[in-house]
């Protein structure tokens, strides 16, 4: 790949405390974990071939290939691909993939049918991905194959077959029978050409390749941009066929730029920016969800990192946050854009640009200092004049051997955003009541903003509130915050805040009272004080209770606004409510014991007369049934009778009404039967008897 295609990656952290801006980092340990994730195999092994190569070739890109152990039943899977003669081209061609990743077993004779298959089938094709999966897949067993010439019959004739797909445009076409054009297309037609190239057993018009390199220019004049400076190649249509994000479709041309870049004879020159542009869209995705993503984000990035002749650089920062309070030094990291360590190199702080103080400079070059078991640069040596605020460092990094500037490529200068924070001296704190008709101090109180104070003060609505105090940076500057508000709330809750303006070297605040009157709704009583000073470069904001005033303000007039309804306190609804009691009424008046227990006797007696009753009708058990089957339902219509007597005996101690219904109902059900089968026995056996007289 020629300089130009890897050109020059340096990463530009843009990092803003007020605001949202692009963050650019290498490739990480977070991708790596991310990745085992992403590419678990299910059962130990993937749905597809294709599915394999991706995961594999991520992980091995990682360098985590080896934590997942899928090689048996994976290359299992290769050896039923390449040892049938129905598989297709794409099967075979992922199933080479793979094996080349995993070191599959396979004899020579196997590659060599596959070498002939490919070879009929690029001879054979009429679309893009016919080419593409017959040359590829040749150009993969000449590397797997040993001692074996591996070429490609009328080379040039099949060049010709694929550049007659090229559009004007620099796009591609799938087919000759399909109009539309294809960015993603495109990256397959260089990856195959660079294939016929490196195949072809004699050397390729020059006219052609010419043409190529006019083709990818082309494409370029087509590329997408991002706000942030990140450049990416889209599709201008989506159709059943052609379905494919940004991602891939870039992808697929930074695979066929790469490729076609590290054929024999060939140089291609592309604009530095362009690529940086393509680095910064590949970084900017971050780390992709989709396994499909995944691997075409770390695929592509291998492409600009591994090459025969530069690699690209990138400076990024680990914090761009410094603490003057805490001396952070600035610390710099330059490392490949898959995070690899970088060579030896130097990183010199060229300037810092002050944004507060429109653009001056800080400091002049200066070399960062190395730290080699961090493998990072920083600068601890702050200037008198370097304060807390928004700054803009400019950086340079310088290869130590010129010999390195063959293999590595970095930006000449580097804009990084920085923010130093620090503690802010807060002095000269006061608060006072003053007159309002000659100004004169009436009570004046130093204050301690560092803690809570408990300054009580009283006032009435012809005086004034006087509040004034001084920031002080670390360099002792004026500092001016972000926002200094002081609040006052009633005892009603009623809430009233008022801005703290600065005036040269100090804050401070008036509260006219006589002009707020209506404004504070008149009312009269306590008001607590409370005053926030808050900046992102101040690592001591606050927020404090200064203490108390008692106000005295004249009585509401009718038509004068009444304080608005504060919100109720979602937390009350659900407190614990009010305990509920209940007081009865006074019980009536009841009959004595013993009378109670007299009538409880007299209840007794019509049972005692039903059973005199009994024995003198002469009751006996001669009519009871003796055969088994009706001495049954004799038995248990008794016994049901019993049941009965009973359940009226618990309606009276225990069960009420309704309980008593539902099991009387299904005890009369019982006796029904029971009942019916018994006197139907007795009648039938009488009925024998009177035959029978």
């Amino acid at each position: 790949m020629a300089r130009g295609l890897v050109g020059c990656l340096v990463l530009i952290l843009t990092v803003s405390i007020c605001c949202t801006a692009s963050v650019f980092q290498p490739i990480s340990d977070s991708h790596r974990s991310t990745a085992l994730e992403v590419f678990a195999p299910v059962d130990g092994s993937y749905g597809s071939l294709e599915e394999a190569y991706e995961a594999l070739r991520t992980l091995e890109v990682l360098g985590i290939e080896k934590k997942l152990d899928v090689s048996t039943a994976t290359c299992g899977n290769v050896a039923k691909v390449l040892g049938s003669s129905s598989s297709d081209l794409k099967d075979v061609f992922y199933a080479l993939k793979v094996s080349g990743i995993l070191k599959c077993k396979g004899s020579e004779d196997v590659l060599k049918g596959i070498s002939s298959r490919l070879q009929a089938g690029a001879k054979d094709a009429n679309s893009l991905l016919d080419f593409y999966y017959s040359v590829r897949g040749m150009v993969l067993v000449k590397e797997q194959s040993s001692g074996t010439d591996i070429s490609l019959g009328d080379a040039e004739g099949i060049f010709r077959s694929i550049k007659a797909l090229s559009q004007s445009d620099g796009r591609w076409r799938y087919s000759s029978s399909n109009p539309e054009s294809s960015s993603l297309a495109a990256g397959l037609a260089f990856e195959t050409l660079a294939g016929v190239i490196s195949l072809s057993p004699s050397e390729i018009d020059q006219s052609l390749i010419q043409a190529l390199k006019k083709d990818i220019l082309k494409l370029f004049d087509s590329i997408e941009k991002y706000g942030d400076g990140a450049l990416y190649f889209d599709e201008k249509f989506i159709d059943a066929h052609e379905n494919q994000g940004p991602l891939s479709t870039t992808a697929s041309v930074v695979r066929g730029l790469a490729a076609f870049a590290a054929t024999p004879s060939t140089k291609l020159d592309l604009p530095g920016d362009k690529v940086l542009g393509l680095a910064k869209f590949f970084l900017g995705v971050g780390i992709p969800g989709d396994a499909k993503d995944f691997f075409n984000q770390v695929d592509a990035l291998a492409c600009l990192e591994d090459n025969r002749f530069s690699v690209p650089l990138i400076l990024s920062l680990p914090s761009s946050v410094i603490s003057l309070t805490n001396k952070e030094p600035l610390k710099v990291k330059v490392s490949t854009v898959l995070g690899s360590k970088a060579p030896a190199l130097r990183v010199k702080l060229v300037q810092a640009l002050s944004s507060g103080s429109k653009g001056s400079s800080v400091i002049e070059s200066q070399e960062l200092k190395f730290d080699a078991d961090s493998e990072t640069h920083f600068w601890d040596s702050f200037p008198k004049n370097f304060d807390v605020g928004k700054y803009t460092f400019v950086l340079e990094i310088e290869l130590q051997d010129s010999e390195l500037e063959k293999a590595y490529i970095t930006e000449a200068q580097t804009k990084v955003p920085v923010f130093a924070t620090g503690l802010i001296g807060i002095d000269n704190a006061k608060i006072a009541v003053l007159d309002s008709d000659e100004g004169s101090v009436e009570s004046q109180k130093m204050l301690d903003l560092s803690k809570d104070g408990v300054v009580s003060l009283s006032a009435n609505h012809l005086q004034k509130l006087h509040l004034s105090f001084q920031l002080i940076s670390p360099s002792g500057r004026v500092f001016k915050p972000h926002q200094a508000f002081l609040k006052l709330k009633h005892e009603t809750q009623v809430e009233h805040v008022f801005l703290v303006a600065n005036s040269g070297k100090k804050f401070e605040i008036v509260l006219d009272f006589l002009g707020l009157v209506e404004k504070l709704y008149y009312l009269s009583g306590k008001y607590d004080i409370q005053l926030t000073i808050g900046d992102a470069a101040m690592e001591n904001s606050l927020l404090r209770n200064i203490g108390q005033i008692e106000l005295d303000l004249p009585e509401r007039p009718e038509k004068a606004p009444h304080p608005p309804l504060q919100p109720a306190d979602p937390y009350t609804r659900y407190e614990p409510k009010a305990e509920i009691t209940h007081i009865f009424r006074t019980p009536e008046k009841r009959p004595l014991k013993e009378l109670s227990l007299a009538f409880l006797g007299l209840t007794v007696v019509p049972f005692i007369g039903f059973l005199i009753g009994l024995l003198r009708l002469g009751v006996n058990l001669k009519n009871f049934p003796s055969s088994a089957g009706p001495a049954t339902f004799a038995m248990l219509f008794h016994f049901g009778i019993g049941a009965v007597l009973l359940l009226y005996a618990l309606f009276w101690l225990k069960l009420d009404l309704f309980t008593t219904l539902k099991v009387l109902a299904i005890l009369g059900v019982f006796l029904l039967v029971t009942g019916h089968r018994t006197l139907s026995y007795l009648a039938s056996a009488s009925s024998n008897k009177l035959k029978s007289a």
